[in-house]
């Protein structure tokens, strides 16, 4: 027997199998993290791709905005401080700096931390929000050729200087998270995310791809419309320590950024599963289902059609989203929920579209602390409360000689099966 530790909320569950029966454990390639990561951000300032350095793009007494995406305390900090430190050293005061937390709309409650997301010293500093995509006063910059109606935050796109900064992730249907995705949905209001996601129905919208994505050119063109002065990505590995950063003008940064995240985050499959067990990568990426489901389509690409997914995700806070619940037991059919989302677009209803089209190419396994009568009346998944139990269900399914793959972190994980 071999033994297989996979995350599940705050610790791991542990799968025993046959050793014959274990095909593969699929995870994203371990690079080691910068060993300054202060330097490796400060370099990509003094380096940036397409664009002159921040220094000469601001004047002393100019209104400098930064939208950020939230990776997370120690990230924001050395991000912010290190474009702090070029912005301080051209004259531009910290009352004349704001930070902007972007809106994640596949993202039910924002990660609470100990600290403040910027720091103490940070945060006592210069003023900072988290944009509202309801409330906040957003202003119209124009319109997209896919006919998206880009609305922003008010206080970014009449900004002197503009900077969108994150980091360079999977993203389950723009391709990858970062660079323009702070824009939109980072910033934007409800009705211009409800457009641009409605287009996450093509089936080029997807992990890890960019080229044809309805998406991600989408949110392309919105942030040109506002026009991004500077950007700061950065890259990082599966126990999110920086591996490295790229600045400058939006496109170009993004492209050599997105460069490192394939080489990261690409896995290579030898061959297909007749099972396969996946993790979201644990607390926070299965704090609910409807978080967790974004990475079934990870084990979609690795498993055999017809045969089984187990998900293993705590979802201590239940399903998530009431419109995902909603759209997941109004409607039983993946067609006739896409007709219902393109006369009335929800971003849980998008989210159930999806989980319903993959239930229909495999079978689903839940390891959750979650009602079996929700798993499976609502949500079509037979119920297990653990990772062995889950094995026992599914080896019934897919054969007890079935070859088993493992994926520990589905989130961050882009499988690259190889042509046979």
């Amino acid at each position: 027997m071999v033994e297989v530790w996979l995350p599940y909320g705050k610790t791991e569950v542990c799968v025993r199998i046959p050793t014959n029966s274990l095909l593969g454990i699929i995870e994203p390639n371990d690079r080691t993290g910068a060993q300054d990561p202060q330097a490796e951000i400060e370099n990509a300032l003094m380096n940036p791709f397409g664009k002159e350095r921040l220094e000469e793009s601001v004047k002393p007494g100019e209104k400098v905005c930064i939208a950020l995406k939230d990776s997370g305390a120690p990230t924001n900090q050395i991000v912010v401080s290190a474009i702090l430190n070029e912005l301080t050293a051209v004259g531009i005061r910290d009352e004349d700096v704001t930070v902007i937390f972007a809106h994640d709309p596949l993202q039910v409650s924002p990660v609470q931390e100990e600290t403040p997301p910027l720091g103490e010293d940070l945060s006592a500093r210069f003023g900072s929000t988290a944009h509202d995509c309801e409330a906040s006063e957003c202003v119209n910059v124009g319109k997209t050729s896919r006919g998206t109606d880009v609305y922003l935050n008010k206080g970014f796109a009449e900004a002197d200087l503009k900077i969108v900064a994150g980091a360079i992730e999977p993203h389950p249907f723009a391709g990858y998270c970062g660079s323009r995705e702070v824009v939109l949905p980072g910033i934007s209001n409800t009705e211009t995310i409800r457009q641009n996601f409605s287009l996450g129905l093509s089936a080029k919208a997807r992990r890890g791809l960019l080229e044809g994505n309805p998406v991600h050119q989408d949110m392309v063109e919105a942030a040109q419309l506002v026009g991004i002065d500077f950007t700061l990505n950065i890259v990082r590995n599966s126990r999110l320590e920086i591996v490295g950063a790229f600045g400058g003008e939006l496109s170009k940064a993004f492209e050599q950024a997105v460069k490192l995240a394939d080489e990261i985050y690409s896995a290579p499959v030898e061959g297909r599963a007749d099972l396969v067990f996946v993790s979201p990568g644990g607390h926070p990426f299965d704090t609910n289902l409807f978080e967790a489901s974004k990475s079934i389509d990870t084990a979609l690409e690795v498993a055999k059609r017809g045969k089984v997914i187990v998900l293993l995700a705590e979802c201590l806070d239940g399903y998530g989203r009431r419109d995902f619940y909603e759209a997941m037991s109004t409607h039983r059919n993946p067609k006739d929920l896409e007709k219902s989302l393109k006369k009335s677009f929800t971003v849980g209803g998008l989210m159930a579209y999806r989980l319903m089209t993959s239930l229909q190419k495999s079978k689903v396994v839940l390891v959750s602390a979650m009602p079996d009568y929700y798993v499976s009346g609502t949500f079509g998944m037979k119920p297990a409360k653990t990772a062995n139990e889950a094995f026992r269900l599914a080896s019934d399914i897919a054969g007890r000689n079935g070859r088993v793959s493992f994926v520990p972190h589905g989130n961050l994980t882009v499988p690259s099966v190889k042509a046979v």
